[in-house]
């Protein structure tokens, strides 16, 4: 069956099309646009149009949601990702408060929060006399906080913030009262991309 955004596929250009595929790889218009072939002198003004065209901004869900299908990626799955995260404790890989558990007595889901295993071996001398070979293991976990506030923001938890975010041409690109609910996941990664690139160098990641 022909839908009316496989008919709008049609009306691209070679161009057009290749300028969809190349925003799909890191979500920066103007590099996109050079790529696809436009004047890198006009390529911000060209992608800035080509982002309001229907026809591009169909194929470029179209794309992102055969990636997301692909890479079985959704957004129930980024949320259970961060939440193993988020309620995750050391005290769950130990069987005391000394004794640790094994690799291999951990679940999966436990095996998922830890970012770094680490070994030291220290000699000690021991209440016999000789000196031993100890060996310290260290541990540690994915950031707990940036996974809560990761799904606060996903869950919409947080109090919403007016902000402001304007091109370079001076002209808002997005309304006052901005509803993320209404975004598509292609808009939300081009929005969290245009906050980045408006921080200030010295200012905390997000």
């Amino acid at each position: 069956m022909i839908t009316q955004k496989d008919t709008d596929f049609e009306t691209l250009s070679k161009r057009e099309l290749l300028f969809c595929l190349e925003y799909c790889k890191d979500y920066n218009s103007t590099r996109a646009a050079i790529a696809a072939g436009y004047s890198v002198k006009t390529s911000y003004s060209i992608a800035n149009r080509l982002l309001k065209k229907p026809a591009i901004i169909s194929k470029i869900d179209s794309l992102f949601s055969d990636i997301k299908r692909t890479c079985m990626i959704s957004v129930v799955g980024i949320i259970e990702q961060h939440k193993k995260i988020a309620f995750s404790s050391i005290a769950n890989l130990h069987n005391t408060w000394i004794e640790r558990k094994e690799f291999e007595q951990l679940t999966e889901d436990q095996k998922s929060c830890i970012q770094e295993i680490s070994t030291k071996v220290l000699k000690v001398k021991t209440d016999s006399g000789p000196i031993a070979d100890v060996e310290y293991v260290k541990i540690k976990l994915y950031d707990k906080q940036k996974s809560l506030d990761s799904l606060a923001t996903i869950l919409g938890f947080n109090a919403p913030v007016k902000t402001e975010i304007t091109g370079k041409d001076g002209h808002e690109l997005f309304p006052n009262k901005l509803d993320l609910s209404a975004l598509t996941d292609t808009e939300l990664i081009t929005l969290h991309n245009l906050i980045l690139k408006a921080r200030p160098k010295d200012s905390s990641p997000i």
